[in-house]
């Protein structure tokens, strides 16, 4: 599925470095939940002040466009760094 593939890449390409929690978004990914596994991964990001490229914030929004996250990405916003 198209939003499966996006989300498996935000992930491996995410500052992310928790295996429980990198875990947690792949069982979502599994299960096909993928507005809740891109939440649980942006939420991770905004939580832990995780710093991000411009080019990953980018993403993040294209997909929360899709999904109905943009509130949640747009507080992200403050960690991207061009």
């Amino acid at each position: 599925m198209h939003f499966r593939t996006e989300l498996e890449s935000l992930l491996a390409d995410s500052p992310l470095s928790d295996p429980d929690v990198l875990g947690d978004v792949r069982g979502l990914l599994v299960a096909g939940e993928y507005a809740l596994a891109f939440d649980t991964l942006c939420s991770w990001i905004y939580d832990d002040q995780l710093r991000i490229s411009s080019a990953y914030y980018e993403r993040l929004q294209w997909a929360s466009e899709e999904l109905g996250s943009a509130r949640l990405v747009g507080n992200i916003g403050d960690l991207a760094r061009p």
